[in-house]
């Protein structure tokens, strides 16, 4: 029997241990496999295999190149095929350390030649906003995987969010509509499993028991269903990422714009902290008049950007060129082709509860090219000020 791996994630220590605690509940012959990089400043992570009647087994792993997240890769592989070489175990639950994304963990099992069949992030709901809205460092809230990490505990979370297909629910009392409607925004194509509890140590935490007819649970189901690391892959990259639709409902409102004519790059970076700070979270690609042949990718949570290059838009390569890219790729370049600029567009999303819609579009429109400086041609947008520059290390 192949075994089955899923990976379950997410900041919300809680939620995802209650998450786990139900899949051990709900399907017979499954075992935990966590890593606590919390160890790591010692100079070890922890292993700790389990299953529904307790722990079977702890070890240590090296730290490699003082990164914990690199001492977990060299040694969960192995632990996996070791435990596929039990005919008993038929589902291993890796439970991610906080701050560790799901999206690395599932390419590096899949390479190893196991089989993902399901990559699940767990949320308190009442705690969606207060993560994504906090900008302070994983080092500062002891969270960070290696010396040299420097993501923020927004972005993190937001990426372990928004790469899950499946997103795994606690019963929050303190959660409202506004929470839940934010979540729906965010990742609206997420199946949404409710969990039991989430808070340990209620009674109200423990987890369900399986169904005694042998059903399969929601949740169980999620985790066997299936995943595809190359489809989630480039449902993440900035040229082809499915992006949240227009919405606006309890107080919680997504902005979609999409715009053809460049940025004009003084202007936008003049403009950078208010669109940052416009919404709890925002996201997309774009374009500047300087940069014509660059794809920029727009990641904004907590307060704070990332702008970077993703590489050339497909309008700017040659038809040689274009085998070479994935099919994916092609297909939303072509739903999204323009006569003059191809795929070169503006496409940005803004979500927030209270979002200025109106006021966010005039501040967005005020940074595209006039008409006289977008009649002047490429030529001259090239030789506007470069002032992007510092921000993507040209």
């Amino acid at each position: 029997m192949t075994l089955s791996v899923v990976i379950v994630g997410g900041l919300h220590s809680d939620a995802r241990r209650a998450t786990v605690e139900q899949l051990l509940a709900d399907v017979p012959g499954s075992v935990v496999l966590h890593h606590d990089l919390a160890t790591a400043a010692a100079g070890t992570v922890v292993r700790t295999i389990r299953d529904a009647t307790g722990v079977l087994s702890t070890g240590e792993a090296p730290l490699v190149n003082d990164c914990a997240c690199c001492a977990l890769r060299e040694d969960l592989v192995p632990e996996l095929l070791r435990l596929a070489g039990d005919a008993t175990t038929r589902l291993a639950i890796v439970e991610l350390w906080d701050s560790v994304e799901p999206k690395a963990m599932a390419e590096v099992v899949v390479v190893g030649g196991l089989t993902v069949t399901g990559v699940i992030t767990a949320v308190d709901p009442a705690l969606l906003l207060p993560y994504l809205g906090n900008g302070d460092d994983l080092a500062d809230a002891g969270l960070a995987a290696a010396a040299t990490d420097q993501r923020t505990v927004a972005d993190t979370f937001a990426r372990q969010l928004e790469y899950a297909p499946v997103l795994a629910l606690v019963d929050s009392p303190e959660a409202d509509d506004e929470d839940r409607e934010l979540l729906a925004q965010l990742h609206p194509t997420a199946r949404r499993v409710p969990v039991p509890g989430g808070h340990l140590g209620d009674s109200a935490g423990a987890p369900a028991r399986a169904d005694a007819s042998g059903a399969r649970s929601d949740l169980a189901s999620a985790a066997l269903a299936g995943f595809d690391v190359e489809t989630a892959a480039a449902a993440q990259h900035p040229a082809c990422a499915l992006l949240p639709a227009e919405a606006d409902a309890h107080g919680v409102s997504t902005l979609v714009w999409h715009r053809r004519r460049p940025f004009h790059p003084e202007r936008l970076y003049a403009a950078l902290e208010d669109l940052t700070c416009a919404a709890a979270r925002s996201r997309g690609r774009f374009w500047l008049a300087d940069k014509p042949d660059t794809l920029l990718h727009w990641d904004a949570a907590g307060g704070a950007l990332c702008v970077e290059s993703a590489g050339p838009w497909l309008a700017s390569l040659p038809d040689a060129a274009w085998e070479l890219v994935p099919p994916v790729r092609r297909a939303a370049a072509a739903l999204d082709w323009h006569p003059e600029h191809g795929d070169c567009c503006q496409h940005l999303v803004f979500t927030s509860p209270g979002l200025d819609r109106d006021g966010l579009e005039r501040l967005l429109e005020s940074c595209l090219l006039t008409d006289a400086e977008y009649a002047a041609g490429r030529d001259a947008w090239k030789r506007l000020p470069p002032a992007f520059d510092t921000l993507l290390e040209v």
